[in-house]
């Protein structure tokens, strides 16, 4: 059997027979042109690709076009809608593109917008051909023609697919119409609740590199460490990037870290800015949720303008704002120690207190939140060269809500000496946090008009979170009133603070780039190199936030042991304090050549030498092969790496974590999460982090049979080696020596990042577009597939450690397992219907999410849901354009919840009646929900076009 290093030999031998690279290329352009005369035809051209055509309507209108369905580039849709019609093009040698029905005949393309009338000038074809044939795509430029020409499967989503979902967020727009793409909720999992992880072919989202005009995206600062899809992984937050500044969302579907480098392994997502100079709008939304919370409104302008009549500046500004949704069961638990159980769950009081509780204590759904963001994005060209560049920044302030501290939780809620707890009636910690998002970058880039290209950039960003716990308190600081100050109750409720500063998350990335192209007759070649930094910082809160005031207690007066640090979100000590950097060097080598007639190919390895671990390349062999006019074949084999994120390498800190115990009820604890270097990770023998690999091998078919059909069905694996999981919650009493190595440490529990499992995907994307004339209008149909599924193949646990003779399930739980196997859908289905006439547009979308299975204490498999949304809009005259709309409108929900719950119960009072009855307050599973559960939205908006 082949190895994959025979494999890797193979690949490089091939390519170094290459000898090639890309030129700066247009971009793609969607065209939708139906079968018409040339004047209709090249109307819509012009229309769609935002050029000028000049020409003679009344000498074109008896000569038939073919129709031009899909995305191409100017060039080639212009060769493709001019075929068999007896119309020539060339190009003049100022790069005019004429196009003449007769020597005298002809218009001209240029980079406007009117139409008029001109003469032709005849030029060498060699030349046309010359430019016609170069697309940019994922930030990086493709000798081939067409989509359907590339090696690998590539979703282009226009800003109008995006904005039709409905959504308010960039990340649910995504899932709503690309079923490789999740974007998961969960709620009470800290930072996790508002920075949601995106996640591409059911990997985590380390796993997916974000680009932004084909420059690397910075992570966001977080690390999910709660238990939630992508426990133990940090992604980009992409919501930060508002969507009138998009121009579109190109999603490569394969792995890709022998062009673009660490994370590229699951795929690519590049968000590509808007670049009009000649357009302005302005646009406002409402929305709300049907039982009446969840409100929601943005308002967001955009204007392009020309700049000094060569180049572009285009600037985007958004507000959004969204209230919470709370989605709750009843506390069904006494909150008072006065209740005796009269049998399993039925619980019996006299206390008036109990009596008259609230039982709406938690507050479950949606996080409300309230966004500013601002980009720039310009262009100017100085001689042979192209000056750009862009600059975002952001800033969303959020509030969500922890676990409910009533009355007789007495480790946080102590009680006082007047019999009553700290906070008499209980209290529910909110944690408060505000994310700063920015990023700057500039380059310089040769013009696409030669066979030499090059791109010399530098790209800034970073991502700052500083959390604030409010509502709450640190219970060992009523001890401490208490016992050392000798305070009465009254004193210590009076004295005690409510809120603090938890801790600062600041995470930046800084990167020089160097790209160069050169063609050939036959061959394509790139190569770059690249320098990039990291850095990572942890600041500490207010010492109120972290510091347990029972250990500063003289030693001979004794006192109820409470909780340190405020509750729902405690903070973080000046030991735990993280300043680290990070050097990265890159280079890489890249061909692309047309073998024979419609068999393209290209091979690409990369070298990265990272600080902290060995250096790594990556490989990659790609081909598309058009059999037929109607069928093309394309496959690629490649291997990738993930290098430890700095969050994995650096991150640590103590969290209350309520977790399901032996009897299958939530209780707190104390969950300690150790960098690899700690004095703690050294004792128990856990080894320095290395990277990720990956082989991933696709095979693909296009099916296009006819011009305005297609279909593409794509098979993927993907095996990672070494993959980095953040272990089981470890109990000090799994083992005699764990004990010693826990000594002096004040938790319950610890957790390691570990590269401890190796894994395999296996899945299938399925895509179909059709498009027709319809009643005098236009009816798009596109349907969408994907299956996945992951599998763990092997668990190991760090040799020669304390943890290596433990049980599989003491150091990777079930649970942990089934986060990267289960809890995402299996299968993902779209179905979008879009029917255009003259003024007004009607879109029905069809949203299936498949099976997933969590385990939380039990398991529970979730059944498959069909969701439907619809939009109607309306344009009023030139400018006004209203719309409105249903996300979900058949109001369906996840299946209710059966496991993990808490405070499930009934009260009852004296005489035996039903004071509370409660299946518990997670109605639906907290740990993860594809699509939330919050249930119908409807919302309305007008845009004004200047």
């Amino acid at each position: 059997m082949i190895s994959y290093r025979q494999i890797k030999q193979v690949i490089l031998v091939v390519f170094l027979w290459f000898t090639s690279l890309c030129t700066h290329a247009n971009e793609l352009t969607k065209f939708e042109i139906p079968e018409s005369t040339a004047d209709q035809s090249l109307l819509l051209l012009a229309h769609q690709s935002n050029k000028t055509l000049f020409f003679s309507p009344a000498q074109l209108n008896n000569i038939k076009t073919k129709p031009v369905i899909g995305y191409y580039t100017f060039e080639f849709a212009l060769r493709k809608l001019l075929r068999e019609t007896g119309l020539t093009a060339t190009v003049s040698s100022d790069n005019h593109v004429t196009i003449a029905p007769t020597p005298l005949q002809s218009f001209v393309v240029s980079d406007k917008s009117s139409i008029e009338t001109s003469k032709a000038k005849v030029v060498d074809n060699k030349m046309a051909e010359s430019h016609v044939e170069k697309i940019a795509i994922i930030g990086r430029s493709s000798s081939v023609r067409s989509l359907t020409d590339l090696a690998v499967p590539v979703d282009i989503l226009e800003a109008n697919m995006l904005k039709r979902t409905g959504q308010v967020e960039l990340g649910k727009m995504l899932q709503s119409i690309a079923p490789s793409f999740n974007f998961s909720s969960s709620v009470i999992s800290d930072g996790t609740d508002v920075l949601r992880p995106a996640t591409l072919r059911g990997l985590g989202p380390d796993q997916t590199l974000i680009l932004v005009n084909g420059k690397r995206r910075h992570q966001a600062s977080l690390i999910h460490i709660n238990t939630s899809v992508g426990r133990g992984t940090a992604g980009a937050d992409i919501n930060t990037i508002p969507i009138d500044a998009i121009k579109r969302i190109e999603i490569l579907r394969d792995g890709a870290a022998a062009q673009y480098g660490s994370d590229a392994i699951a795929g690519v997502i590049n968000i590509v800015l808007h670049n009009n100079d000649d357009t302005a709008h302005v646009s406002s939304v409402l929305g709300k949720y049907d039982e009446g919370d969840g409100e929601s409104v943005e308002f967001s302008f955009n204007q392009g303008l020309s700049l000094f009549q060569k180049g572009f500046i285009n600037f985007t500004f958004e507000i959004a704002e969204q209230n919470a949704t709370d989605r709750s069961g009843l506390h069904g638990t006494c909150q008072y120690n006065t209740c005796q159980e009269v049998s399993d769950n039925v619980y019996q009081t006299t206390d008036l207190r109990e009596i008259s509780a609230n039982r709406k204590t938690f507050k479950i759904g949606q996080p409300e939140y309230r966004q500013y963001a601002s980009v720039i994005n310009a262009e100017y060209p100085m001689g042979s060269v192209n000056l750009y560049g862009f600059l975002m920044a952001s800033q969303r302030d959020n509030k969500s809500a922890a676990f409910f501290r009533h009355h007789g939780h007495l480790e946080a809620n102590p009680q006082l000496d007047d019999g009553n707890a700290l906070i008499p009636t209980g209290y529910l910690p909110h944690i408060e946090s505000s994310i700063r998002d920015g990023s700057v970058n500039i380059g310089l880039r040769s013009d696409n008009q030669s066979d030499y290209w090059f791109d010399f950039s530098y790209t800034y960003g970073k991502n700052a979170i500083d959390y604030r716990t409010i509502n709450s308190v640190n219970p060992s600081y009523a001890n401490w009133l208490s016992v050392q100050n000798q305070y009465s109750p009254e004193e210590i409720r009076h004295n005690t603070p409510r809120s603090a500063d938890a801790y600062g998350l600041n995470l930046s990335l800084s990167t020089l780039n160097l790209d160069a192209r050169y063609h050939f007759e036959n061959v394509s070649l790139s190569f770059g190199a690249e320098f990039r930094q990291d850095r990572y910082q942890v600041t500490p809160g207010d010492k109120y936030s972290y510091h347990d005031y029972d250990t500063d207690i003289n030693s001979d007066i004794t006192a109820f042991d409470s909780l340190g640090g405020i509750q729902g979100f405690p903070g973080i000590s000046p030991d735990s304090s993280v300043d680290e950097r990070r050097n990265v060097h890159s280079f890489y080598l890249e061909a692309e050549s047309e073998i024979i007639e419609n068999l393209y190919a290209t091979a690409a390895v990369r070298f990265d030498d990272y600080d902290g671990f060995d250096n790594t390349y990556s490989i990659k062999l790609a081909a598309n092969w058009s059999v037929t006019n109607d069928i093309a074949v394309r496959s690629a084999l490649s291997t990738g790496f993930r290098a430890p994120s700095m969050q994995q390498l650096y991150f640590n800190n103590t969290s209350t974590q309520f977790l399901v115990n032996e009897t299958q009820r939530l209780t707190p604890q104390q969950v300690g999460t150790y960098r690899n270097d700690s004095n703690i990770a050294k004792l128990i023998g856990i080894p320095t982090l290395t990277e990720e690999e990956s082989n991933n091998l696709s095979l693909g078919l296009v099916y296009t049979p006819i011009e305005n059909f297609m279909m593409s069905v794509d098979f993927y694996q993907i095996e990672i080696d070494n993959r980095i999981v953040l272990s089981n919650k470890i109990s000090a009493n799994a083992s005699p020596a764990l004990q010693a190595a826990f000594a002096g440490e004040d938790i319950d529990k610890a957790q390691f990042f570990l590269n401890g499992v190796n894994t395999t995907t296996d899945g299938i994307d399925i895509v179909a577009t059709w498009f027709t004339p319809l009643a005098d209008g236009q009816l798009d149909i596109t349907l969408a597939a994907n299956y996945t599924n992951t599998k763990v193949t092997d668990v190991f646990s760090p040799q020669g450690s304390i943890l290596a003779p433990l049980p599989q399930e003491q150091v990777f739980a079930q649970q942990d397992l089934s986060i990267i196997e289960a809890w995402q859908p299996e299968s993902r289905h779209n179905l979008n219907v879009e029917y255009v006439q003259q003024n007004w547009l009607i879109n029905f979308a069809f949203n299936r999410y498949g099976s997933y299975t969590i385990t939380d204490g039990d398991t529970q498999t979730y059944s498959p849901k069909l969701l439907t949304d619809l939009r109607f809009e309306y344009q009023l005259n030139d400018h006004w354009l209203f719309f409105t709309g249903s996300n979900n409108v058949f109001n369906v929900t996840p299946d209710r919840n059966r496991i993990g719950n808490s405070h499930a119960g009934t009260v009852i009072d004296g005489e035996g009646n039903v004071i509370v009855q409660s299946d518990g307050v997670f109605k639906y599973s907290r740990r993860s929900a594809p699509f939330g559960f919050n249930g119908r939205y409807f919302y309305a908006g007008l845009t004004y076009n200047f």
